[in-house]
């Protein structure tokens, strides 16, 4: 009796089929995470009404998973290295699906706080082991790539995508909606993990409790003092002590990771110039895409009054062009290597960036936003991917967990400090503006709009616009800076190796005790998993999996 065989290509169809449902979990609950940063944004206004929040208490929504988010990440990527992977990600999955379960039906403001902050919990165990995920699935080379390209795409397109969808759940249904959708895609995530992605390996070792708390303490208090700064001023008690006990923390977290035998950041990956110079552009990238979404968002619906859902429309076409520029960019990369489109996409976000200076109240969305909004976003695509491969490139795989989490680390963390320094150029600006505006507004003003002021102190239009419009103008310029000093970085601190093109392009990655991508002799044993690459013994080259009768 004759059974059935596979043949060689069945199997390579199959595995490639498998490859790609991993990555379409793995890509989908990157983006849930990510879009929740900016999804309640334009629901704000409907929360503060239903469940009576304050003005300055409303930023909290946004803050509270902001800070949780990241100020766990490095503690998220620890734990999937040490439990396994999967399992982790699943967790982290799962209690964000409870959390924005208990946050859609809040009836207290500090109930939908509260979940919030789970919800941060939840996204910076899953996000920085999803990123883990790919490079222990998917083998070096081409098959990376592209599944760094998808997974850079829907990271940096996730922003676009949340006030999208924010628009249309608001718009449509209740503002509740922008939580209570996360639960039936994260429960999708959850069942589909154990089927399409294999777990990794569980890793022998201990919790770096005293690290992961003085880093965790450290990162919050830094961006809980920022932000402070952006609502009260730099010169409150507060805010200087939050900077004050932050540089404490995080530099007794840097003494401890020191002296640790297994630290919750190994500071090597940070004696690596190209790992230093990648988390110092993503800082600078980030801070500068916070503030594009959400100087703009401002912008589209109180100077040029579109509604919720024509807002997030507006953001559309940033998703698609970030999606292309990321494949491209992961297609070219093995080519050219990385640094090209480090330095290209950081001038092209600066350039996106400072066309948008010249904003005003004349502007249109056509004629003024749509242009640098594609320019900049085309930028970011090709930035992100290269980012991405860069902070990973030739990391042992007992450190994946721990670069990756560094990686999301430093995007979550520089966008909230830079979104809150750009607030207080904001902020600046914008009195300095009011200070010309308000005696032309005494003059003209009506009757009606003079006692209304006196009521709110708010200047209503055109005044109120010209304040806001300078305001903006001037965060970008900040903005663009931060720009440009990323596509510094890239110019002159990223040094691209003949063995990253090698891992790039496939080549085989470096035997044991030769130099890794570090420039530090990797000894027998110094890893503790298989390498990837077909050199590996008792491997079929084809699967990566191991050979019959090996």
């Amino acid at each position: 009796m004759t059974g059935s065989h596979a043949t060689p290509a069945d199997t390579a169809t199959s595995d490639r089929h498998r490859g790609g449902l991993a990555l379409l979990v793995i890509a989908s609950c990157q983006l849930m995470v990510v879009l929740d940063v900016t999804i309640v944004n334009i629901a704000l206004p409907h929360m503060q009404k239903d469940l009576g929040f304050s003005t300055e208490n409303l930023s909290w929504v946004v803050n509270a998973y902001t800070l949780t988010f990241g100020g766990l990440l490095l503690l998220g990527g620890r734990l999937g290295d040490i439990l396994g992977r999967r399992r982790v990600f699943i967790f982290g999955v799962l209690l964000f699906v409870f959390a924005s379960l208990l946050g859609g039906l809040s009836q207290e403001g500090w109930q939908l706080l509260a979940a919030r902050s789970l919800q941060g919990v939840g996204g910076a165990i899953a996000s920085p082991t999803a990123l883990s995920l790919i490079t222990t699935t998917f083998r070096e080379g081409p098959e990376r790539n592209r599944a760094f390209g998808v997974f850079a795409g829907v990271s940096a397109g996730g922003s676009a995508i949340g006030l999208l969808a924010g628009g249309v759940l608001v718009e449509w249904l209740d503002w509740r909606w922008v939580l209570f959708v996360n639960v039936p895609i994260g429960l999708l995530i959850a069942l589909a993990a154990p089927r399409y992605i294999p777990e990794s390996e569980r890793r022998p070792g201990h919790f770096d409790v005293a690290g992961a708390l003085t880093s965790t303490a450290g990162m919050v208090l830094l961006v809980y003092g920022f932000i402070r700064a952006s609502e009260e001023g730099w010169t409150d008690t507060v805010t200087l002590g939050s900077f004050a006990a932050a540089v404490v923390l995080l530099g007794l977290f840097i003494a401890i990771e020191s002296r640790s035998r297994q630290p919750i950041t190994p500071l090597a990956l940070f004696r690596d110039r190209n790992r230093a110079g990648t988390y110092t552009m993503m800082l600078c990238l980030s801070a500068a895409i916070f503030g594009m979404f959400f100087f703009l968002t401002l912008f589209v619906q109180d100077v040029l009054d579109f509604s919720p859902l024509r807002a997030g429309l507006a953001f559309l076409p940033v998703s698609v062009v970030i999606a292309i520029s990321a494949g491209l960019a992961s297609q070219l990369l093995p080519r050219w290597g990385p640094k090209p489109f480090m330095v290209v996409g950081a001038l092209l976000a600066a350039a996106g960036l400072g066309w948008l200076t010249l904003t005003d109240v004349h502007s249109s969305y056509l004629g003024s936003i749509l242009g640098p909004m594609l320019v900049f976003g085309f930028g970011m695509g090709m930035q992100f991917v290269s980012l991405t491969l860069m902070a990973v490139s030739g990391i042992a795989p007992k450190e994946a967990g721990a670069a990756s989490g560094t990686l999301n680390a430093s995007q979550q963390v520089g966008g909230s400090l830079g979104l809150s320094i750009l607030v207080t150029t904001f902020g600046t600006a914008s009195r300095n503006e009011a200070d010309d505006q308000v005696p032309a507004f005494l003059r003209e003003g009506t009757p009606a709009q003079l006692q209304e002021f006196r009521r709110t102190g708010q200047l209503p239009g055109p005044w109120g616009d010209q304040v806001l419009t300078s305001g903006v103008s001037s965060a970008f310029v900040v903005a663009a800076c931060f720009a440009v000093l990323a596509a510094l970085v890239a110019l002159f601190v990223i040094q691209v190796r003949s063995t990253d093109l090698a891992r790039l392009q496939g080549g085989a990655t470096p035997i044991a005790g030769d130099a890794g991508a570090d420039g530090v002799a990797v000894g027998a044993g110094e890893t503790d998993e298989p390498r990837t690459g077909p050199d590996r013994p008792g491997r079929d080259p084809d699967t990566d999996r191991p050979a019959k009768g090996s």
